[in-house]
Order: C-alpha cells, then sequence, then structure tokens
C-alpha cells in the first residue's frame, strides 16, 4: 500500500492538537448549519498562493475556486464540463456571495509558460486549450518595444484578472446579481516575494497597493 505523505499526517496531527482545539465550536457549528460564505476567491493553483492565508481567513469564510492563472471562463453552457462554471454557479445562485475576487499573482507559471510559448502548450495538451481562453479570436499578445520578459510577463498576468472580469459579466446570473446591487466583482494581485497586495481600481484600470 502506497504510504500517504507523511508531512500531511504531521501537518493534521498539528491542526488537531493546536487548531482544531480553539475552533471546535465553529467547525460543529459549520456542519450543522452549513456554509455561508460572503466572499469567492477565484485563484491560481500555485501553492505559494493560498487565498486562505492570504486573507488569514477562517473556516467558512471564504469559498474558493483554483485553476492554472487564476482563469474564468466565457459563459458557455454547452455539453462539455465546466468546473469553474459550476462553482460560480454555485456561488452566486446557491451561496449568494456578495463578493468575487480574482486574485492574480506574480510569477505565474501558466503566464509565463504562455508568453514564452514553452513545452507543454501544445495545441492539443490540457495546459494549451485552458490558456487559449484568455485569448479572444483575432487578438494578438505581443511584447512591446523596450519591455523586459519579466515585465512582460507582469502585464500579462494583471491582463489576466482584467479578462476573467470582463469574461464573469457574460454570465446571466452574475451580470443580473451585479445590476441589482447584490454582487460586486473585485481584482486583486498578490506579490509572492515580498508578500504584497494590490487591488484593482476599476474606475482607473490599475492595481492599487494595500497599505
Amino acid at each position: 500500500m502506497t504510504a500517504f505523505p507523511p508531512s500531511l499526517i504531521s501537518g493534521y496531527q498539528t491542526f488537531t492538537s493546536q487548531r482544531l482545539p480553539t475552533e471546535q465550536s465553529r467547525f460543529r457549528e459549520l456542519s450543522e448549519r452549513g456554509q455561508s460564505p460572503e466572499v469567492m476567491v477565484i485563484g491560481c493553483c500555485d501553492s505559494r498562493v493560498s487565498p486562505e492565508v492570504i486573507f488569514d481567513a477562517s473556516p467558512g469564510e471564504l469559498f474558493v475556486v483554483r485553476n492554472i492563472a487564476n482563469l474564468v471562463p466565457v459563459y458557455q453552457p454547452d455539453g462539455g464540463a465546466h468546473g469553474v462554471s459550476a462553482a460560480l454557479e454555485y456561488a452566486v445562485q446557491v451561496l449568494k456571495v456578495k463578493h468575487i475576487v480574482v486574485l492574480g499573482h506574480a510569477q505565474c507559471g501558466g503566464i509565463r509558460a504562455f508568453v514564452d510559448n514553452a513545452a507543454p502548450l501544445s495545441p492539443g495538451d490540457f495546459i494549451g486549450r485552458w490558456m487559449s481562453m484568455f485569448i479572444k479570436p483575432g487578438e494578438k499578445v505581443e511584447i512591446r518595444d523596450h519591455e523586459s520578459m519579466t515585465e512582460f510577463a507582469t502585464r500579462i498576468e494583471k491582463a489576466a484578472v482584467f479578462r476573467s472580469l470582463e469574461n464573469l459579466t457574460t454570465f446571466p446570473f452574475v451580470s443580473a446579481a451585479v445590476e441589482h446591487g447584490d454582487l460586486q466583482l473585485h481584482g486583486a494581485y498578490f506579490g509572492v516575494a515580498v508578500g504584497s497586495l494590490s487591488v484593482l481600481d476599476q474606475e482607473a484600470k490599475e492595481f492599487v497597493p494595500v497599505k
């Protein structure tokens, strides 16, 4: 039998001896009445960017979906499997979240592979097809004059947040909730190296550092 990762066993033992005793009543309450988070976070799978850690969230406070490069697809109710869309539908229609935050981050591997056009991003693989959602038909994403590759990647990391917010509004139940004042959409960008957080000012179309 394959051994369960020892680090996870150790972490669970620490959880049960230290954190669980202080939050046992909350876990019990959540199990009895269910979850009612006010915030959904759409983040990246990157192991360095955990929304629960960044926002110091307790159990039941965040409804989180993570994928490569924190992308949101356009509304496409076809016969395909749409994990992000399903999570979004549940968050808005069932949980009635009041906020959706698209959380991008620095040094995103998916974005870097995309701008580098690096392996394994062949047209037929999963990652390549997933990242293709980022680009509209006929749209070109190219490095600018006098722009370094690092600057290019950072610009595209932030552009992915804009595109995901744009794609969110293609979902009828999302746009309706926003129009009725029941839902707000937000963008954020996390700097891994220094732990910085910037929040999108949607009128100015720029990310403003949180002090």
